[in-house]
């Protein structure tokens, strides 16, 4: 994919994976992209859903539900992200974004298939024979696509926010959850350069794209507060070791995605926040349409292997 020519981004990173937004990924490789399949020998899907069903991967009720958020997540932009496969600015990008839904589609396994885990449920019924209302995915990741920045807007703040997520689940005391971060936090290392990469190109770019991205961030920030908020169960798996305060993300996301901001010569949209409420199934009115189109085929023919 071609890019802009940027200056080097001094950022500071964390551990060994890199932060910046001018070449390097996880692995150093300064030609890296969204389009690169991660290596290695990680935590598959396959790996969890075997575990699950031999006894030695159990979730406790709240790494249940907790997966289950990520997994929302994570299903509900891959279904996002796929709709732009044949429509991209350019044939380059469709394969970006194809691949980044991939990567998603491959962490909503993963945290679908641990959740499952608690009640005996696949991946696959968690995805495909569940109500709107038991769906924990957050305003965010749910909103329409948009034009191609609001589509960037909205993948820059969630990759940043996956990184600071991932990054701490892979000290997790839930060795399934620290799994699957690990896997996930090099895949979205390689969608936080992809995304801040158009951010610079479309700000630094023309006039008409400075204020499509201008407008993008506007329609996307007031989503962002949700991805902070702390609750019961965030603080009871915080305590344990399992998981994460959201709140304790905030710092790092608002440092780095401000660096790259500062960049591209734009500044945090002034806007109040949206009302969220999507951890505790209540959701805006997109998210009924795109489940009602990912799953009429399911519904249509449940004897069916998916």
């Amino acid at each position: 994919m071609s890019t802009p020519e940027t200056k080097e981004a001094h950022t500071e990173g964390h551990g060994d994976i890199s932060v910046g937004v001018s070449g390097a990924g996880a692995s150093g490789d300064g030609s890296a992209s969204a389009t690169r399949i991660t290596p290695g020998n990680a935590l598959r899907p396959e790996d969890i859903a075997l575990q699950v069903s031999r006894g030695t991967a159990k979730p406790s009720e709240d790494a249940a539900e907790f997966a289950l958020r990520l997994g929302d997540d994570a299903l509900v932009l891959a279904q996002r992200l796929g709709h732009w496969i044949s429509r991209a600015p350019e044939l380059e990008e469709d394969v970006a974004l194809g691949n980044i839904a991939l990567d998603q589609l491959g962490h909503a396994r993963s945290f679908l298939s641990y959740a499952g885990g608690l009640n005996g449920k696949s991946e696959d019924d968690l995805a495909y024979f569940r109500g709107e209302e038991e769906f924990r995915s957050l305003e965010l990741f749910e909103q329409p696509n948009g034009d191609f920045a609001v589509t960037i807007a909205r993948q820059f703040v969630v990759s940043y926010y996956q990184f600071e997520l991932y990054r701490r689940l892979t000290e997790s005391t839930d060795s399934t959850l620290a799994g699957i971060a690990a896997k996930a936090v090099k895949e979205v290392d390689y969608h936080r350069d992809h995304s801040a990469q158009w951010v610079l190109r479309l700000a630094l770019g023309t006039d008409e794209s400075r204020q499509r991205i201008i407008h993008g961030f506007k329609v996307i920030w007031p989503y962002v507060d949700e991805l902070f908020r702390d609750d019961e169960l965030t603080g009871r798996l915080a305590e344990s070791g399992a998981g994460v305060e959201p709140s304790s993300l905030r710092a790092d996301f608002d440092r780095l995605t401000g660096e790259v901001l500062a960049e591209a010569e734009l500044e945090v949209p002034q806007v109040p926040a949206a009302g969220g409420g999507g951890r505790q199934g209540k959701h805006s009115e997109h998210l009924g349409y795109l489940l009602a189109e990912m799953q009429v085929l399911a519904r249509q023919f449940p004897g069916a292997s998916w």
